[in-house]
């Protein structure tokens, strides 16, 4: 989708200069050749990889076990010793120097330029006609240059160029490479509303939540005395003068509507800067009104209103597409996670993007912002730490004022499990960056994530934050809480539960970082590492301790790279963590999370899948997940007792001598003997009524292929719809289209274990873009439309290139039915 945001002379007055902002999408040149004549602007690039930023160089592969292998002791993870780790940082190739060439024309006489990089992997170098014009260092930094004394103003073509550079062991998980997010081309004239100066601060709410205080801020590159700012907004319009480069107002604003991620109002807000009578420049901007506190009477607070964060953390890859950003694919994962009942993420490790972050803000996803891994003490032999000193207070600044406008956002992070959290020196660190980030946004709370707790209050390093982050250690919880000074604490990373979607092991009983043969992890979620623990475990201090203000589950999603508990496995090369895997197909987890987070919602979820050949006459235990307290389980129509939770049962540690605490979330019945057939669970309410049935069935031999939209999420395992309200669906050339492949048997039963190899074609208005079917160990590249199914699924992405046209999708395979998806013409639902 090509974005171009252009002022109109509204005004006869106005100047002929108007602002102009555009992305810089389609035609670019890359080249991993590193010379330095690929600055120039007569470079003959004509040979170079056509392609469209944003992009990620590496993503296409292919996987290899040698890329970053790192032999290192994982400190974070308890370990003492260094053993070589293949798959640590994706094994894709990252590492290495990559070029950009483009070319931008800007009008005759412009006075002012500027390129906006959301963020750029990694140490970007900015040339424009040749010159240097900007450098940065931090790959997840957004981040200004000021081209204006590099650019033909005389309508002649300016040729910009970017070098990139990413080095071994700079990274503990799948950094991605190249221009992977927006680069944005500003032209104002030569007096500007300042790049990310317009604030909007909502100072009040009033108890009947239907007006409230919202002071506005703006800055100016060169006012004069006569220079005056009018700011409009929800009917009102107030014109004030500068104070040195900076203009503010307080709006009395009614009839409004808090931002909350239920109702996620934004509002409109023009900016015109005003020479006399004539209109210099122009910008309109959207904000929420809302405001946050924490405290230990009230716990964490939005717009007045106690509530316990239900969040996850997000890595910033996006599976098949690797780091490069898509709008829609940013889309679908929040989707997914609101029907969860998800009301925040999470941006673990890095600064977030503006496209994740507006959507948040438009969809109601509370975000907090992270920024670093580490610090000055490096966590990985090339990392961050190489910058930190002399980068640490421009990249939290560019984070800071980049995101500021956004009410998604209620609170920064400045770290996570920090080395330093153990020092002195890291009291005193702490303390600066907190200090910096207070004076750019006094409104929001800083908080990080400490691993050594007890270190953490030891040398003061816990006491200075405003929330004290907590990873995992639920033994150190209540020693915690009685020795911060805070009252609360939150769970800034919690369970880090392992599985692989549709395997299941036996017998089920809680593991600790078990290792299995095939590189995979138990669906029963009885699975976790050795500093971590099941969701079940978190739940249970939250629901027993108010002052837990909530937590951040490790994580909503799959990443590439960190194969824990496969480490030394290949060909493991992603993570096992997520509630959805890397395709965002749900794992079983996602059922047991969203029975006890979105409660409202019906869920009737049963596991395992009932096709095992070979497993006739063995114990097969049997979950289910469900937001309802009861339910009676049958085998072939034979009852296998009726059973409810057990919310009386106090937090204790699960493991496999004892794992009674399973049973306040859980229905189990752990005794059943498999039998082909069918098996089923009826569930039943408080008061004894019979709510729901769901039924699983024995699959035949595959033999067919199915499709389906992304807005009907299917629950894979069991082959039952649920039809989700996921259908935001694109309509412009360039948007992404998911469709779900599943193989079924002539019942049309989901067979659970089907592997066959999938081949895809497009026609008509769209094309092929990528696919995945979340196995962890797959080394088959995305960017290829063939792929083997994993555990009878995959999804695959479709880019729109002409919503004019319809386009047909067909998805085959060798001896099953082929299946076909219609896309009619512009015929998507909003």
């Amino acid at each position: 989708m090509k974005y171009i945001l252009t002022l109109l002379a509204l005004f006869p007055f106005m100047l002929n200069a108007q602002r102009t902002e555009r992305y810089l999408e389609h035609g670019w040149k890359f080249s991993h050749t590193d010379r330095t004549e690929n600055a120039a602007e007569r470079c003959n690039d004509s040979k170079w990889q056509t392609v469209s930023v944003p992009h990620d160089w590496a993503i296409a592969g292919p996987f290899d076990k040698d890329i970053d292998k790192q032999t290192v002791a994982i400190t974070q993870n308890g370990e003492t010793e260094a053993t070589e780790k293949t798959g640590r940082s994706g094994s894709l190739p990252w590492i290495g120097v990559g070029w950009y060439r483009t070319q931008f024309t800007v009008e005759k006489g412009c006075q002012r330029a500027l390129l906006n990089f959301d963020g750029a992997m990694s140490e970007p170098q900015v040339y424009v006609n040749g010159q240097l014009a900007g450098e940065w260092k931090y790959g997840y930094s957004a981040f200004i240059v000021d081209i204006t004394p590099y650019i033909h103003t005389d309508g002649k073509a300016n040729t910009l160029a970017v070098r990139l550079q990413n080095v071994e062991e700079s990274s503990r998980w799948y950094p991605g490479a190249g221009l992977y997010r927006p680069v944005k081309l500003i032209t104002t004239n030569e007096q500007a509303i300042s790049e990310w100066s317009i604030n909007a601060v909502t100072e009040t709410i009033a108890d009947s939540q239907t007006s409230a205080d919202v002071r506005f801020s703006v800055s100016c590159t060169k006012p004069s005395q006569a220079t005056t700012v009018t700011f409009t907004t929800n009917g009102e319009t107030c014109t004030v003068p500068f104070t040195g480069n900076n203009a503010t107002h307080l709006f009395t604003l009614n009839r409004i509507t808090p931002w909350t991620p239920e109702t996620p109002k934004l509002y409109e807000l023009t900016v015109q800067l005003m020479e006399g009578d004539r209109v210099v420049d122009e910008k309109t901007v959207k904000y929420g009104i809302r405001t946050v506190q924490v405290s230990e009477q009230n716990g964490f607070c939005l717009n007045g209103k106690t509530r316990k964060i239900k969040g996850v953390c997000l890595h910033h890859d996006l599976g098949m597409f690797g780091a490069a950003v898509h709008r829609s694919a940013l889309l679908r994962q929040l989707r997914l996670l609101k029907e969860m009942g998800c009301d925040a993420i999470r941006t673990s490790h890095n600064m977030p993007s503006q496209w994740q972050m507006e959507l948040c803000d438009s969809l109601g996803m509370m975000v907090m912002a992270e920024s670093f891994d580490m610090w000055r003490y490096p966590k990985c032999k090339n990392g961050y730490a190489r910058f930190y000193d002399q980068w640490w207070e421009r990249d939290l600044t560019n984070l800071v004022e980049a995101n500021r406008l956004h009410p998604s956002i209620v609170m920064w992070s400045i770290g996570n499990e920090i080395p330093e959290q153990g020092s002195t020196e890291g009291n005193a660190m702490t303390r600066r960056m907190q200090n910096l980030v207070h004076h750019l946004d006094p409104t929001r709370p800083v908080t990080a994530g400490m691993d050594r707790i007890d270190n953490a209050i030891a040398t003061g390093y816990a006491q200075v934050l405003d929330i004290p982050g907590v990873n995992y250690r639920l033994p150190r919880y209540e020693a915690a809480y009685q020795r911060l000074r805070h009252g609360f604490l939150l769970g800034s990373e919690t369970a880090s539960t392992i599985s692989s979607r549709g395997v299941y092991k036996f017998p089920v009983v809680p593991r600790k970082s078990h290792a299995y043969d095939d590189g995979q992890c138990s669906g029963y979620d009885v699975e976790s590492c050795s500093w971590s623990n099941l969701p079940d475990e978190d739940w249970a201090w939250q629901d027993d301790n108010p002052w837990v203000i909530g937590e951040f589950v490790w994580t909503g999603f799959d990443y590439l790279g960190e194969p824990t508990p496969y480490d030394t496995y290949w060909p493991s090369r992603s993570s096992y963590f997520g509630i959805f895997d890397l395709a965002g197909l749900p794992k079983d987890r996602y059922w047991l999370y969203r029975s006890h987070w979105n409660p409202k919602a019906e869920t009737i979820h049963l596991l395992p899948h009932w096709t095992w050949n070979g497993r006739e006459g063995q114990t097969t235990p049997v979950y289910c997940y469900t937001n309802y307290p009861t339910a009676e389980l049958f085998v072939n129509g034979v009852s296998q007792g009726r059973i409810s939770k057990d919310n009386s049962i106090p937090y204790t540690a699960i493991t496999a001598e004892n794992d009674t605490l399973l049973n306040r979330y859980r229905l189990r019945w752990d005794n059943v003997v498999y039998q082909p057939g069918e098996v089923a669970v009826v569930v039943y309410d408080e008061n004894g009524q019979e709510r729901g049935r769901r039924t699983l069935h024995t699959a035949d031999a595959p033999a067919a292929v199915t499709l389906a939209l992304n807005d009907e999420l299917t629950d894979v395992v069991n082959g039952e719809f649920s039809i989700m309200p996921l259908s935001l669906m694109p309509v412009d050339a360039g948007d992404m289209l998911f469709l779900t492949a599943r193989i079924v048997d002539n019942d049309g039963y989901a067979c659970p274990q089907a592997d066959n190899l999938l081949r895809v074609s497009v026609s008509g208005g769209a094309r092929f873009k990528g696919m995945c079917n979340g196995d962890p160990t797959s080394l088959e590249p995305f960017t290829e439309p063939s792929m083997h199914a994993f555990n009878g699924a995959l999804v695959l992405a479709v880019e729109v290139t002409d919503p004019t046209k319809p386009a047909t999708i067909t998805v085959s395979s060798k001896g099953l039915r082929t299946a076909q998806y219609q896309l009619p013409t512009g015929q998507f639902v909003r």
